[in-house]
C-alpha cells in the first residue's frame, strides 16, 4: 500500500478562492511556532508587522511607496502565468529596467523640460522588454526552458548594475561610494501627496492593473492567453500561434517590470544604488498567485506583501529580528500557496494495488 497524489475530478471552485486564506493561515501558524522558539512572542511580532506600520498616515504613504512596484511587476506576471508561460525573471528585467532608465535619466542633469521623464520612462520600459525579450528568443526558437533562463537573467542583470555603479556610471562627486549621481528634478518621478514620498507610480501601477483586466477579459488577445494557458494543444488547434503569443507575453511582462524599476530609480531612490530592488520581482511571484491570477486579487495581496516588507524592517529595529525575517514569509506564503493549489486540484489516496497483486500471488 502507498500513497499518491490522484487528479480531482471536479475540483471545487470554492476552495480555489479560499487558497490564499488557508495559505494565509497556515503561514501565520507556522511563523508563530517559528518566532516562539525563537524566544519572541508571536502577538508582538504579528502586531509590528501587520498593524504597527500603518498606524498613522506616514505608515500608509510609506505602504503605498512599497506597493507600487510589486503591483505593477504582478500585473506583468499575470499575462505569462494565464499563458502557462513561466517568467521567473521579474526582478532582473526590473534591475535592467531601473540600470538603463537610470542611465538615460543620467544624460539629462542640465535639462529644464518636463518632457525628459518621457524618454526616461520608456527607456526603462524598453530595457525591461528586451530583458525578457533574451527568454523569449531562447524559448521560441530553441525550445529552452523559460525558467532557467529567466533566473539566470536575474543574476547578469544585477551584476550589471554592480559593474554600473562600482565603474561607468559612479558618481565622480561621491566620495567613492558605489552611486551614480542624484536624478534631476525633471527626470524625477512627479509627488503626488505633498511631504510624503508617495509618487505617480502608484497611479501607473493601478492603470496597469486595469489594462491587463481589459486585456485578459475584453480583447481577443486576452482569449487567446487564455485558451493557451489552458491547453496549448487547444490553442494550435485553434490557430492561435504560440510563438507569437511567448513574445507578447513575455515582452509585456517585462515592459512592465522594467518600468516599475525606472520608476523606483527615479522616484523613491533618486539615484543608482547597488540595491534598487529589495526582492520585489520575486516577491511579485507571490503576489501573483495569492491574487489568484486576478487584477483586483493582485492589488490586495500586493498591499499584504507591502506590508510584510514594512514589518520586516519594523520587526529589525523594534523586536531585534533580522530583516530576513522578511523572506520567512514570503517563503512561507508561497510553499502554503502552492500546496493548496494542489490539494484543490489534486487529492491524496492510498494505492492498494501493489498490496493486492502480491495477495493474488
Amino acid at each position: 500500500m502507498s500513497l499518491k497524489i490522484e487528479r480531482r475530478p471536479e475540483p471545487s471552485e470554492l476552495m480555489r478562492w479560499l487558497s490564499p486564506v488557508l495559505a494565509i493561515t497556515g503561514t501565520l501558524i507556522v511563523s508563530a511556532i517559528f518566532f516562539a522558539l525563537l524566544g519572541k512572542s508571536p502577538q508582538a511580532v504579528f502586531y509590528n508587522f501587520f498593524i504597527a506600520p500603518v498606524q498613522d498616515i506616514y505608515g500608509v504613504t510609506e505602504l503605498a511607496v512599497k506597493v507600487a512596484p510589486l503591483l505593477m511587476c504582478a500585473a506583468g506576471l499575470v499575462i505569462c502565468y494565464k499563458a502557462n508561460i513561466w517568467n521567473i525573471g521579474a526582478e532582473g528585467q526590473f534591475v535592467f529596467g531601473g540600470l538603463i532608465g537610470g542611465w538615460v535619466g543620467l544624460q539629462f542633469l542640465d535639462t529644464n523640460s518636463y518632457w525628459a521623464i518621457v524618454p526616461v520612462m520608456l527607456s526603462g520600459m524598453l530595457a525591461g522588454a528586451c530583458w525578457a525579450g533574451i527568454a523569449a528568443l531562447l524559448k521560441v526558437h530553441f525550445n529552452t526552458n523559460e525558467i532557467l533562463t529567466t533566473i539566470m537573467l536575474n543574476y547578469v542583470a544585477l551584476n550589471l548594475l554592480q559593474y554600473a555603479v562600482h565603474g561607468p556610471l559612479r558618481d565622480p562627486a561621491g566620495f567613492n561610494f558605489p552611486e551614480s549621481a542624484m536624478m534631476s528634478s525633471m527626470t524625477a518621478m512627479p509627488v503626488i501627496w505633498p511631504n510624503t514620498r508617495v509618487h505617480l507610480g502608484i497611479v501607473i501601477a493601478l492603470l496597469c492593473c486595469l489594462l491587463i483586466w481589459v486585456i485578459l477579459s475584453r480583447l481577443h488577445l486576452g482569449f487567446r492567453i487564455r485558451v493557451r494557458g489552458a491547453d496549448e494543444h487547444a490553442a494550435r488547434f485553434a490557430g492561435f500561434s504560440a510563438r507569437s503569443l511567448t513574445w507578447v507575453c513575455l515582452l509585456a511582462s517585462g515592459g512592465l517590470a522594467g518600468l516599475a524599476g525606472v520608476i523606483e530609480v527615479t522616484g523613491p531612490i533618486g539615484q543608482l544604488i547597488p540595491t534598487i530592488s529589495p526582492g520585489y520581482g520575486y516577491a511579485a511571484i507571490i503576489v501573483a498567485f495569492l491574487g489568484r491570477l486576478n487584477p483586483v486579487g493582485i492589488i490586495l495581496s500586493s498591499i499584504m506583501m507591502g506590508l510584510i516588507y514594512l514589518g520586516g524592517e519594523l520587526a529589525q529595529m523594534n523586536l531585534n529580528l533580522p530583516i530576513a525575517v522578511t523572506s520567512l514569509f514570503q517563503g512561507l506564503l508561497l510553499f502554503f500557496i502552492l500546496a493548496s493549489d494542489l490539494l484543490v486540484s489534486h487529492r491524496l489516496v492510498w494505492d492498494s494495488a501493489k498490496g493486492a497483486t502480491v495477495h493474488g500471488s
